[in-house]
């Protein structure tokens, strides 16, 4: 049974702790100026170099944040947190947006967020020891090793063998879109371990340290030009079975635990997704053209899509700060952000003409950034084509795609 604090702080007044805890380590967040170069990236298009400096100002302060006490607010008292629910994660990611505390990354909120809780609810007492703490205050970065070339969304199609040897393990295979990855001390691993068991059976996780000899790490670049995205080769990579997390075949239960905690992670100062409807009406209103009644219609449209996504992002925060699922409103959720921030690209497009390919201005050539990078958020934290499976299936009650072979073990199934 999950144990929680025996008096619960009233929640206005644990904000207001936090927010005078913020005022004693960092200055107010300053407002906008119209100097300010507008940030239209859906993804960060970094050097190496400024990346590692990122992580290093985001690393600094989150210690901070994890000794004051605000690091795991919702995780569990027996695994290390302090067991109050999302709705105080929330609470401390508003008071930050009010200072100026350094914006979180991927690998940042996974290590935290993701793989941090994971060991601490799975672990061993001695992987707690080793890991669980480190991971969330981060002094270990850890990166998730689940998808797959050959497996997509569908994580438990996964084809990475780990094979039992003594008292070690030898995985070979790929992961892809990791990121990441090349900053991280440690990966959470989904192999598949029996190939003769259904293939949600067969499955086991592991942490893997990146610098074992047979890891390679290759950065994707993404047409935006950044490469936060990587793909990991594992050959011949041997670990101690005392890197392993739960039970042989049980990595699907981790797994599925570990993605849940993304509804109720302990609290973050999230980067926006540039370009928002505010931006697009501003860059409307420079080329002159907002008083064109097809250039209001379309603002008119990305506009709704915008509240309405934003009313069932509340939606589900609100289930989660309540305690419960928010059930399929999530990938209603997540399918509408893909689609606001697409649908904000393609009118930026229209209204930039020949210059969203050949902008001098850099303001204008921000919008160039946003509509490369837009796609992509398609398939990061699940794909399109899944979110409208959950919806199709969970909501409107229709038959699940054909999967002849859903339950045959691994090594009968078809994969063609």
């Amino acid at each position: 049974m999950t144990k929680t604090l025996d008096t619960v702080p009233a929640l206005a007044d644990f904000q207001e702790e936090v927010r005078r805890w913020l005022a004693s380590i960092v200055d107010p967040r300053p407002a906008p100026t119209p100097t300010d170069k507008p940030d239209l990236a859906v993804f960060r298009n970094l050097s190496d170099e400024d990346e590692l400096n990122l992580l290093d100002a985001v690393r600094a302060y989150r210690r901070q944040r994890f000794d004051a006490g605000y690091g795991a607010v919702t995780l569990a008292v027996e695994h290390g947190g302090r067991g109050l629910p999302a709705s105080f994660a929330s609470a401390i990611a508003q008071a930050e947006r009010e200072f100026d505390v350094p914006p979180s990354t991927e690998l940042i909120s996974v290590t935290t967020g993701l793989v941090g809780p994971a060991v601490a609810m799975f672990g061993t007492d001695e992987q707690r020891a080793d890991y669980a703490n480190p991971l969330l205050r981060t002094d270990l970065l850890a990166c998730q090793l689940f998808s797959e070339p050959g497996a997509g969304s569908d994580l438990a199609a996964l084809s990475c063998r780990g094979v039992r040897e003594g008292d070690d393990w030898i995985f070979n295979g790929q992961k892809v879109w990791s990121s990441g990855a090349r900053f991280a001390d440690l990966g959470m691993l989904l192999a598949r371990t029996d190939p003769d068991a259904p293939k949600h059976k067969g499955i086991t996780a592991f942490l893997i340290p990146l610098d074992a000899e047979g890891v390679d790490i290759r950065p994707i670049r993404q047409m935006s030009g950044g490469a936060s995205f990587n793909e990991v080769f594992l050959q011949n990579v041997r670990v101690s079975d005392s890197m392993r997390l739960g039970a042989v075949g049980q990595g699907w239960k981790v797994a599925s635990a570990t993605l849940a905690f993304e509804r109720t992670a302990s609290g973050s100062v999230t980067r926006k997704k540039g370009g928002s409807v505010a931006e697009l009406v501003a860059l409307a209103k420079s080329l002159g053209v907002v008083d064109d009644p097809l250039v209001r219609q379309d603002l008119a449209d990305a506009y709704i899509r915008s509240e309405l996504r934003a009313a069932t992002a509340d939606r589900v925060a609100r289930a989660a700060a309540a305690g419960r699922s928010p059930g399929p409103a999530a990938s209603v959720g997540k399918l509408m952000a893909s689609d606001v921030l697409g649908r904000i690209g393609e009118i930026a497009a229209d209204l930039l003409g020949n210059n969203i390919t050949a902008a001098v201005d850099p303001d204008q050539f921000a919008w160039t950034e946003h509509l490369l990078g837009s796609p992509g958020y398609r398939l990061a934290g699940g794909t399109d084509q899944i979110q409208r499976n959950i919806i199709g299936e969970r909501v409107l009650g229709l038959p699940p795609e054909p999967r002849e072979d859903r339950d045959k073990p691994w090594s009968q199934r078809d994969r063609r």
